[in-house]
């Protein structure tokens, strides 16, 4: 709303459970609920006789139009996902440069959320229905998954008796470094470690003292699924065939399976 209001654009926000009063006329109004409530919250405006030349846009990046169906028949339907994580209040600032995925049932709705993006300093980008999955699921890679592996990396550090705290302190600006080489370089160039290197050695190590650690998921298996993506990266940035072969067998542990079957 904040981001809208510094836009110049009149915004108000409407508890769902305080009932709803329909705005005037020619207005955009925005179902910022979860996923699994847009379908029913459609359904409920539906029934409460909007003035016509009201439109109606969910924020999901995971929905098409279809979850607004039931106002298809008397007003334009559409989405606004920015493409950015809020886990708690932010400042307009947030949407500067981001993505926002926009679709519309009709192309004069498509222009106005389209305006609106780039309004509050966004990037627009129109992401149809047949899209929206594989969408959604690599923003869920690159935003949700990124916290879990961070996560996952702080309690690795807290299995060698490190505090949590000092686990976050050093980890989070190996982070920030990153995303900051994936901004100036991307993944290919990005990319450095053992896996990069082609240290099946450091690689096994790694394995090895993983599996002392205990819990769900386990390290391990997560190391390993994730070196199979990052050696594919390191492949494509030239890694010697030789050494890609000897981190494969590294991951995949085919190594050692091979040398207990030859001792048995």
């Amino acid at each position: 709303m904040d981001a809208f209001a510094a836009a110049g654009r009149h915004a108000r926000l409407v508890p769902a459970r305080s009932g709803f009063d329909p705005p005037p006329a020619e207005a955009l109004v925005f179902l910022a609920v979860p996923d699994d409530a847009v379908a029913a919250m459609a359904s409920s405006l539906g029934t409460a006789a909007l003035p016509a030349g009201i439109a109606v846009a969910h924020v999901s990046g995971a929905l098409g139009l279809d979850a607004l169906d039931a106002l298809r028949a008397g007003h334009d339907v559409g989405s606004f996902h920015p493409l950015q994580s809020f886990p708690a209040p932010r400042s307009p600032v947030a949407f500067r440069g981001a993505t926002v995925a926009v679709d519309a049932s009709t192309p004069a709705l498509l222009k106005d959320l389209t305006a609106l993006a780039r309004a509050i300093g966004a990037k627009p980008v129109h992401v149809d229905g047949g899209q929206r999955a594989l969408y959604h699921a690599a923003a869920v890679f690159a935003s949700n998954y990124v916290v879990a592996v961070v996560a996952e990396g702080m309690r690795v550090l807290r299995a060698a008796g490190w505090e949590e705290a000092d686990a976050a302190t050093a980890l989070i600006p190996l982070v920030e470094g990153v995303v900051a080489s994936l901004r100036e370089q991307g993944p290919t160039k990005a990319l450095t470690g053992p896996i990069r290197r082609g240290d099946a050695a450091t690689v096994t190590r790694h394995i090895k003292a993983l599996r002392r650690v205990g819990g769900r998921p386990k390290p391990e298996a997560l190391y390993r699924m994730l070196g199979e993506a990052a050696l594919e990266i390191a492949r494509e940035a030239g890694l010697h065939p030789a050494a890609a072969r000897s981190v494969q067998r590294a991951l995949t542990g085919k190594t050692a399976a091979t040398r207990r079957r030859s001792r048995a």
